[in-house]
């Protein structure tokens, strides 16, 4: 088939084929999300759709008008940069048309661990450590935010205070003691 006849993708087709499989989301399931997540994907989409969108649409019609558009490099990079941006909107609006935001504060007095839940566990060493439950769009290991779907959250999930789990790691099994469990606003 000749080149010019065929259709270029840019994976409008699996947004998250390429995606982390830690940021997937199980099939078939909710985008379950605080509000603080949903408020920062839709600050994205909406910088993304005012801001850099137009600045690049402006660089690229710029560029298409200074002539051969082969060998110039602001019209194909700028291109690449609009497919890239488009694909990133799609991928951040289909995520949030699964969300259901979930508002942790508003299970005050549950002392089962459910999404939201800000977790304190102890490990087999001692080590004390606290976790958010969060959206999977807004894991941050470094400032202990988990993912509802990763191991440690799945296994924590339903459990209460003084409750030993297990759950397999990378580095193999492990068990953790619940400490404390609260729903609490989660702070940026």
């Amino acid at each position: 088939m000749s080149k010019a006849l065929s259709k270029e993708t840019d994976g409008e087709e699996d947004d998250d084929a390429d995606l982390d499989p830690a940021f997937r989301l199980p099939a078939g399931t909710r985008n379950y999300i605080t509000p603080g997540g949903h408020a920062r994907i839709l600050a994205e989409v909406d910088h993304l759709l005012r801001v850099e969108r137009p600045q690049l649409v402006g660089v690229v019609q710029w560029a298409a008008a200074n002539g051969d558009r082969s060998e110039n490099a602001d019209y194909i990079y700028g291109k690449r940069r609009l497919r890239e941006i488009d694909r990133r909107i799609r991928f951040l609006t289909k995520r949030l048309d699964l969300a259901e935001v979930v508002d942790p504060a508003g299970r005050q007095g549950t002392e089962q661990v459910f999404f939201g839940a800000t977790v304190t566990i102890a490990d087999e060493e001692g080590g004390e450590q606290t976790y958010h439950i969060v959206g999977v769009d807004e894991t941050d290991f470094a400032r202990g935010r988990i993912s509802w779907v990763s191991p440690l959250a799945r296994a924590l999930l339903k459990s209460r205070a003084g409750d030993t789990v297990r759950f397999q790691s990378p580095a193999g099994a492990r068990e953790v003691e619940v400490l404390a469990v609260a729903y609490v606003a989660i702070e940026d």
